[in-house]
């Protein structure tokens, strides 16, 4: 039986989904959202021991039902050791991990000669990886709003998108160096993006998520005065597609944003993820409080190596600094790594709990 089957814990009730929408709206949520994530590695490692955490805490996971016979080593394509994996753009996937996702290796534009015949997927009918079931989604859709429940349309990549079809190197250049090809590039993406959107639009969901890793560690992957002239006007596009919809917009990216976080707001985003190392608490602080719905993503980079009073420490400080009565702070902890203690994993389930979901 595949372990996908068990991760989705989703939002139990009416009232949790409403609460998310009070946060994002600044409209005096009960208590702050928070969610933790295990990438299917740390699944992979402690196995049913991480499940009996996840049943201790039915307040940050909802409902979970320990199953028998589940199988934890099985993995999805680009998440398998030593496998190369083609999808749907033609962007080739190697890992050399199980269970973290893998790494564009093979690039289908890496020569601008190939754009003009290039063609991208229908988003209509493929995925990243696979096809595009709709009227599956419809149903579940459905389903989950006659439940009441939070509805978020996959809008998949968008800045990631374009170095995994150039390569990263040759993007960099390209911007450094206005290179022509890039509007027809951008512009082919802003089609497809479009053409997705509009779709989840038609079937009616509360969210879109997008992903569009663009910083570093120190700053962004290219200059501000660079993002706004290509990737802005992109941005803009597609996020007030969404907002003139009356939809919110989720983008997630890593990385230092504070240069542009002004831009994201005036763009359309509704919540942004900001890493708490890369940004810090002041600069988020700073940049974000009040202005712009947070999903803070606490530091996945120190939960190997802390200790379980530093993970309080490290929660309780966030939402001391970060906390308003009237909403716009979220937080997730995200743990990928297979280097993650149990005890801290404990830890930050146990700090979330206790500092968001206690605010009620």
């Amino acid at each position: 039986m595949s372990l996908r089957k068990f991760l989705e814990l989703g939002y139990p009730t009416k009232e949790i989904r409403e609460n998310y929408l009070r946060a994002l709206e600044f409209r005096y949520p009960e208590w702050i959202p928070c969610s933790v994530v295990f990438s299917l590695a740390t699944w992979k490692k402690y196995r049913e021991k991480l499940e009996d955490v996840i049943v201790r805490h039915p307040l940050i996971f909802g409902k979970y039902e320990k199953v028998s016979r589940r199988d934890f080593d099985e993995m999805p394509v680009v998440h398998r050791k030593g496998e190369y994996f083609t999808d749907n753009w033609g962007c080739v996937w190697y890992n050399v991990q199980d269970g973290l996702e893998g790494q564009v290796v093979g690039h289908p534009l890496a020569d601008w000669k190939r754009l003009d015949n290039y063609q991208p997927p229908d988003p209509l009918t493929k995925t990243e990886r696979g096809e595009r079931d709709w009227e599956k989604i419809k149903r579940n859709v459905e389903e989950r709003r006659r439940k009441g429940l939070l509805v978020v349309g996959d809008g998949e990549r968008l800045f990631d998108r374009l170095y995994f079809l150039r390569g990263f190197k040759n993007l960099m250049i390209d911007i450094a160096r206005d290179d022509p090809h890039l509007p027809q590039l951008i512009e082919m993406l802003l089609n497809y993006e479009i053409k997705l959107i509009r779709k989840w639009l038609e079937i009616g969901v509360d969210m879109i998520s997008f992903h569009t890793d663009i910083g570093t560690q120190n700053g962004l992957m290219i200059s501000p005065a660079k993002f706004r002239k290509y990737i802005k006007p992109m941005f803009r596009k597609i996020f007030m597609t969404c907002r003139n919809a009356g939809v919110h917009v989720y983008l997630s990216s890593d990385g230092r944003l504070l240069d542009i976080i002004d831009d994201l707001i005036e763009c359309g985003v509704s919540v942004h993820d900001p890493q708490l190392r890369a940004n810090t608490l002041d600069g988020i602080c700073k940049f974000y409080k009040g202005k712009i719905c947070i999903d803070l993503d606490l530091d996945r980079q120190a939960f190997p190596f802390c200790t379980p009073s530093d993970i309080e420490k490290m929660v309780r400080e966030t939402v001391e600094k970060l906390y308003l009565p009237e909403g716009g702070l979220m937080i997730k902890a995200e743990i990928f790594g297979t280097d993650v203690p149990l005890e801290n994993i404990v830890a930050i389930c146990q700090a979330v709990e206790k500092f968001c979901i206690g605010k009620r």
